[in-house]
């Protein structure tokens, strides 16, 4: 399989590159941190206006019609800057399973509102000790024409300046993907901060109402579309880990090319070259196994085994290379003025999500000996 970049890909990941670093200094994220949100808008504007929100969006909805693969390499260059900008809930999780499994007039209504940074549509995945949207605990019933929801999500990204938020409900006889407004009567918010520093919410629902022009999918097409939202947020956030783990190793391999240590520099010590060449080793795993995954789904064929490997690679490469990583550095990986931590900060909170490593290897466990009884 070939995962070369056309020449249109490479300019835009160049332009992406460009535009992030620009926006990603020691000391401006420094003060986004001290936002609520932990949402740099001036960055999410320029990136709209060079039409980097739109990568993956069709070009009659605004977009620049990449595709899948190309989206990812967007979050790929967001985890190598650590932006502090929602690519994945935002693009990923709602904006591309709008575009894969949206009707006509949601993606008229909301993909080019996305694609312009006007509108902020987030996703909520997760609900208390399960992480399958296809299989939702929040309950769904329908009336007179509208449907009333109930349950709670967490770690919602952005809930409170979103406009929309894609989530999963069962009903009846299935489930429903909907875009419900965070605003709404009986809807709670509650701020819970993750790992990473950032800000997410506790969505409480208490018979929410949903108008029918909000239904996503319902029935299997709503299974389907969930389960695509949850393969594609696995992917990208290992395209994002991708970038976060290729920088914690380039920066790892610049500090111990500088720091001396009995007359020499450390890099020069084979514990210590070892080590970032395991790093080396892992990053480019990760980074083939991503490629994989996210080519599948570009192209629309089954993807869930290698979406489920790529995550184990993604969960043990950002513990291990974090690990290396802070283990070169000494006491400077921890420094809040070296920017190292934020990375390994980032990485533990991709770890465990969307699926730990652990559950994930049992679970393709289960489906490989299925297999072969």
């Amino acid at each position: 399989m070939d995962f070369s970049l056309s020449e249109e890909q490479r300019s835009a990941q160049q332009l992406a590159l460009k535009i992030l670093g620009d926006h990603t200094s020691v000391e401006r994220l420094a003060e986004v941190e001290k936002e609520p949100h932990r949402f740099d808008r001036n960055l999410w504007h320029d990136l709209a206006e060079a039409g980097l929100l739109g990568l993956a969006i069709d070009q009659q909805h605004g977009g620049m019609g990449f595709g899948f693969y190309s989206l990812c390499m967007l979050c790929e260059e967001v985890g190598r800057t650590v932006a502090p900008v929602p690519a994945v809930p935002v693009l990923v999780g709602a904006a591309a399973t709008l575009q894969a499994h949206g009707s006509a007039a949601l993606q008229e209504r909301w993909l080019p509102a996305i694609a312009g940074g006007e509108s902020l549509v987030t996703v909520a995945l997760e609900e208390y000790n399960n992480d399958d949207p296809a299989l939702p605990a929040t309950t769904a019933s329908e009336d007179a024409g509208s449907w009333r929801l109930s349950g709670t999500k967490i770690c919602v990204p952005l809930a409170a300046a979103a406009e929309r938020v894609l989530l999963s409900a069962r009903t009846s006889d299935g489930i429903i993907a909907a875009l419900v407004d965070p605003r709404a009567q009986g809807v709670q918010l509650n701020p819970q901060v993750v790992t990473s520093g950032e800000t997410r919410y506790e969505m409480v629902l208490e018979d929410v109402e949903v108008k029918a022009a909000d239904i996503v999918a319902s029935g299997q097409a709503a299974t389907a579309a969930m389960h695509w939202a949850n393969q594609a947020t696995r992917t990208a956030l290992c395209a994002t880990a991708v970038g976060l783990c290729d920088k914690m190793m380039r920066m790892t391999g610049q500090y111990t090319s500088e720091r001396r240590q009995f007359g020499r520099a450390i890099a020069t010590f084979q514990a210590v070259s070892h080590r970032v060449a395991d790093c080396y080793i892992d990053v480019e795993c990760l980074r083939l196994v991503t490629q994989q995954a996210a080519s599948l789904i570009d192209q629309s064929r089954p993807a869930q085994e290698a979406v489920t490997i790529a995550k184990i690679w993604c969960g043990d490469v950002t513990h291990r290379v974090s690990q290396a990583a802070q283990h070169c550095h000494g006491g400077t990986g921890v420094d809040r003025d070296y920017p190292l931590f934020r990375y390994c900060l980032w990485a533990r909170q991709i770890e465990l999500t969307a699926g730990s490593s652990a559950r994930l290897t049992q679970e393709l466990g289960k489906t490989i000996s299925g297999c072969y009884l």
